[in-house]
């Protein structure tokens, strides 16, 4: 069948209808937005499973009188509690802080002489946890069941810990591992809340444009139905106009939204304990960001384009139905 209609023939005045400047600019606009939603979903999730894994395999003891003898044995009494903490199963490494560290310690709430005071400071020894046990002191944190079974284990190495040295305390940090978790959800609520209300707002503006542009298209369009042709004919020519203009503005907000989020990752690398991790050279950065949100970014386009075609097929067939 020939066809006498020129190529890029544009019966319907599209072009006119829909802007491709004022459209793919609001568009765009929502997907830079869509995708600091994103990084913020994505990275309070890697955050928060740092702290987790970093929290989750320390423990802190404080041994008072750490000079005195022991209960047991010649040993004093921080002799005896490492000596002991590095025959616990599940205890990567034992390390006690020089009296260097534990004035870095206290000079924010003593100051610069913190060294210099008289007064009996305990000892304190960091303990690392193994993986497979602090995977599964992680766990326990965020399970209240078995949180009871955790502050159990503690309570059983500072009873070991006390029949050699008396007043000896152990400290984990299973509560502020907990209000870590509630604290990264509610984020991460906060990020999911936010990119459903940007593709609503998305969604609306693209209805906006549609309506708008079949009013100032109304004629044309009454004249080409009243010629036979069909509504899904003139609803497809609509839909495919916004999918272009929406696709096209959104891959340009997520490349406008890429150097903020590079930016953000290099200040974030020093909390997330990989300072380094952000090099200078651009193989580097671009390698920093993590490779869900790559992916995420890589599909706003194809998401803008849905959303756009859905939107305008729907508004035009309602718009339709209403003629005479």
């Amino acid at each position: 069948m020939i066809s006498f209609r020129p190529s890029g023939f544009d019966e319907l005045g599209l072009r006119r209808a829909l802007s491709d400047r004022m459209l793919p600019l609001l568009v765009a606009a929502m997907a830079f937005l869509a995708a600091l939603a994103m990084a913020g979903w994505f990275g309070t999730a890697a955050l928060s499973r740092h702290w987790r894994q970093g929290a989750g395999a320390s423990l802190t003891v404080q041994v008072p009188r750490p000079a005195a003898a022991a209960a047991q044995g010649t040993q004093t009494r921080l002799a005896a509690v490492l000596a002991l903490l590095s025959g616990t199963p599940g205890v990567a490494s034992v390390h006690a802080l020089s009296d260097s560290e534990l004035a870095d310690l206290l000079k924010p709430w003593l100051g610069q002489g913190a060294e210099r005071l008289a007064i009996p400071v305990p000892a304190v020894i960091a303990v690392r946890l193994t993986d497979a046990t602090a995977a599964a002191d992680s766990d326990l944190a965020n399970n209240a069941s078995a949180g009871a079974r955790a502050d159990d284990g503690t309570e059983a190495l500072s009873r070991r810990l006390t029949s050699v040295a008396p007043d000896t305390m152990v400290e984990d940090h299973g509560v502020w591992i907990g209000r870590l978790a509630i604290l990264a959800r509610s984020l991460q609520a906060c990020a999911g809340f936010a990119l459903v209300l940007v593709a609503g707002v998305a969604a609306a503006v693209i209805a906006v444009a549609t309506r708008a542009g079949l009013s100032t298209r109304r004629e044309a369009i009454e004249i080409v139905h009243g010629l036979g042709a069909t509504d899904g004919f003139i609803a497809a020519r609509f839909a495919g106009r916004a999918t272009i203009l929406a696709t096209a503005g959104a891959a340009c907000g997520a490349m406008a939204a890429l150097p903020v989020l590079l930016a953000l990752v290099r200040l974030a690398a020093p909390f997330a304990g990989d300072a380094g991790a952000a090099g200078d050279t651009l193989p580097a950065v671009l390698g920093a960001l993590p490779a869900a949100l790559w992916v995420a970014l890589l599909g706003l386009p194809a998401g803008a384009a849905a959303i756009g075609f859905v939107t305008a097929q729907t508004a035009v067939r309602r718009w339709l139905r209403r003629l005479p």
